[in-house]
């Protein structure tokens, strides 16, 4: 499957991909309890820092200007390290402010990571290996982050939370320096234009990339906020959730790739967003913790899912657009996230059940958007 060419690549993304998730995982497990515990913040606070969070994302095109003075694999790394210094700072300054600076900074690590992330994998591996490698990787993520909830749940009975964002962001850094010293590129992948591209014909990758970012950011804004304010759940009852919901996202991440291969994109996201209709619904008009849980971990599982946009838009994709057009497409995918967080923070006051309702509104319409991706034998030979 993987040429000699390409282990160094693959090698390459396989760390960085661990330290990313590493450092990510950190700050998701926490930092909801940390804001809420520490910092004292309402739900509206949350919601302004979601919308900052994303932030960094909808300015991901600037990374075509940045690849004019640094190669690819190179911002890769020092994304990883910039998300480590986010995280390992994060426990040190527990108020609104200073957790909106150390999440831009955290932010900008992680987004332009994985708008680099998503563009080398699509132009190292063709695209009968690309889903299958998406799906190693997201099996590797959801090891890694088994490892995280393990630590930190032992680390939380004897550590704070400052201690806890500081070891982690530190070893993600030290992850993201030795990416620096590797040169994993090979010759023999097309050159990429260095410069914004927007074609007509990947409208239907550039609306489906907008409305998973704006159903998206209500999920991850809102999920634990609802587990944590609502049901009450404590860090350790977070931190096991985490542990559990990556277990079954080790077994089941490969197997989604290859239904990629089998089935088509077509197919694997209607079952993704008939199933998020029915999750938004779930949180919005269920009171039963085990239930939410429950969806919680499903979420995730179709969340897998959306590697099905990225291998649609390089079967139909110039080969030099991968690079610029993965960088658009984040900025198209934040566009949303961006905003929703605060106006879901806003809704949330009002009534909790809003913002997923609307989510699962949003999901109705990508269902019926994602109709239009022709059948798997006539996108390969289009």
């Amino acid at each position: 499957m993987v040429t000699s060419e390409q282990r160094p690549m693959l090698r390459f993304l396989i760390v960085q991909t661990a330290a990313s998730v590493v450092g990510l995982q950190c700050w998701m497990i926490l930092f909801n309890n940390f804001a809420v515990e520490i910092a004292g913040l309402d739900g509206f606070q949350v919601g302004v820092i979601g919308s900052v969070r994303e932030i960094p994302g909808f300015l991901a095109l600037l990374a075509v200007f940045v690849m004019l003075v640094i190669r690819e694999h190179r911002l890769s790394a020092l994304s990883v390290v910039l998300l480590g210094i986010g995280t390992a700072l994060t426990g040190l300054f527990p108020s609104f402010t200073g957790l909106i600076i150390t999440t831009l900074i955290m932010s900008f690590g992680f987004h332009y990571f994985e708008t680099t992330n998503q563009s080398l994998t699509l132009q190292y591996f063709d695209n009968a290996t690309s889903p299958l490698i998406f799906g190693r990787l997201r099996s590797l993520a959801a090891a890694t982050s088994i490892v995280v909830g393990l630590l930190l749940f032992l680390m939380g009975l004897a550590f704070s939370y400052k201690v806890m964002f500081l070891t982690v962001g530190t070893l993600v850094a030290v992850a993201g320096i030795w990416g620096l010293l590797q040169d994993p590129t090979h010759r023999n992948v097309v050159p990429q234009h260095r410069k914004m591209i927007l074609r007509r014909r990947y409208s239907l990758y550039y609306f489906l990339t907008f409305m998973a970012g704006a159903r998206r950011q209500i999920f991850m804004a809102f999920s634990v906020y609802l587990l944590v304010k609502v049901f009450e759940c404590t860090v350790t009852e977070i931190t096991l959730l985490f542990v559990a919901n990556n277990a079954v996202n080790f077994f089941l991440s490969p197997l989604i790739g290859r239904a990629i291969v089998r089935f088509g994109e077509r197919r694997v996201l209607s079952i993704e967003y008939g199933g998020l209709i029915a999750i938004f619904l779930v949180y919005a008009f269920v009171d039963i913790k085990g239930v939410i849980v429950a969806m919680y971990i499903l979420d995730h599982i179709l969340f897998n899912f959306s590697i099905a946009i990225r291998t649609y838009f390089q079967k139909v994709a110039d080969p030099q657009d991968i690079a610029p057009s993965m960088a658009v497409g984040f900025t198209i995918n934040h566009i949303a996230a961006v905003v929703m967080p605060v106006i879901g923070g806003a809704l949330w006051m009002v009534d909790y059940r809003i913002p997923f309702v609307v989510g699962a509104i949003f999901s109705i319409v990508s269902l019926l958007a994602v109709q239009r991706i022709p059948n798997a034998h006539r996108v390969a030979s289009d």
